[in-house]
């Protein structure tokens, strides 16, 4: 096994074009897994808030097939046609396709294309800005969870406990050895991320009346200030919130939405997060002192 490892790690250490085509290989590939993230997490969250409905009610949970992110396979939702592995290489077998189902020929979705190519172009970046470092690993983590997080907001306006805390305690971590920032920066900025949001939730509801965002907003952004720390929480939460803006007030002007129509705020603390992996230092010299 070593005899093989070796020298693709002296490639990758070596040579900077090899690493970048493995990310973005490895992204589009991720990038794929995370169309089956996005449809099955929330659904796996439904099932399992009914369960727990019913066992507090002191009901039998009825027994349901197995659901989970394996199991079953991917299938058309159209004629049910099991979908086969060289109908499941990214980007390409969708082009091969032409959009449409193997077997019934039904239109497929073009955000799963989309979603392989986002994944495999941020994987590709972050092998440029970081290359042959363990920064690079965590990266990639990190761009993958807010690409999941993304299309999941869109869908449901939902933040999964399941990716938002894990991506904290992950930031934490790295940090404790100086990775994106120090580990003081990383604390407190994990807790002025939760409680900047908190506090502009209760506000907003003690004026509205009305909840303007939602918990899983307070956890993604606490996040994000685990990872690259208080400092840049500023940059963030104001490139959010100008981003987010802009898209809400041209919804109203172009598609005849309302200011009462939700809109996700969690793909604009993504963009926020993204911005922070790459541009940290010049978004934070603007408003911080050299």
């Amino acid at each position: 096994m070593t005899e093989f490892l070796e020298p693709v790690l002296s490639l990758l250490r070596t040579e900077p074009h090899f690493l970048q085509g493995v990310c973005l290989v490895l992204g589009l590939l991720v990038g794929s897994f995370l169309n089956v993230v996005i449809h099955r997490l929330p659904k796996m969250m439904e099932r399992e808030w009914h369960a727990n409905c019913l066992d507090l009610q002191g009901k039998d949970v009825p027994e349901q097939p197995k659901y989970n992110l394996v199991v079953p396979r991917s299938s058309c939702p159209h004629c049910g046609h099991m979908i086969g592995a060289l109908e499941n290489i990214p980007v390409i077998s969708y082009l091969f396709l032409r959009g449409r189902c193997k077997a019934c020929k039904a239109p497929i979705s073009i955000r799963y294309p989309l979603v392989e190519a986002l994944t495999g172009a941020l994987s590709l970046a972050v092998a440029v800005q970081y290359g042959y470092s363990p920064l690079t690993l965590f990266a990639l983590v990190f761009v993958i969870a807010l690409v999941a997080l993304t299309f999941i907001d869109f869908d449901t306006q939902l933040l999964p406990d399941d990716i938002t805390l894990p991506l904290l305690w992950l930031g934490l971590l790295i940090n404790l050895n100086n990775g994106f920032t120090d580990i003081t920066s990383a604390v407190v900025g994990a807790m002025a991320g939760y409680l900047v949001l908190w506090a502009v939730y209760w506000l907003f509801k003690l004026v509205t009346g009305k909840e303007g965002m939602g918990y899983g907003d307070f956890k993604l952004l606490a996040a994000i200030g685990a990872w690259f720390g208080w400092q840049l929480l500023p940059a963030v939460i104001m490139l959010s919130s100008v981003v987010g803006s802009v898209i809400g007030i041209g919804l109203i002007l172009f598609k005849g939405k309302t200011r009462q129509t939700a809109i996700p705020f969690g793909p604009f603390l993504a963009l926020g997060g993204i911005s922070a992996l790459f541009y940290g230092h010049s978004l934070a010299a603007f408003y911080l002192m050299p």
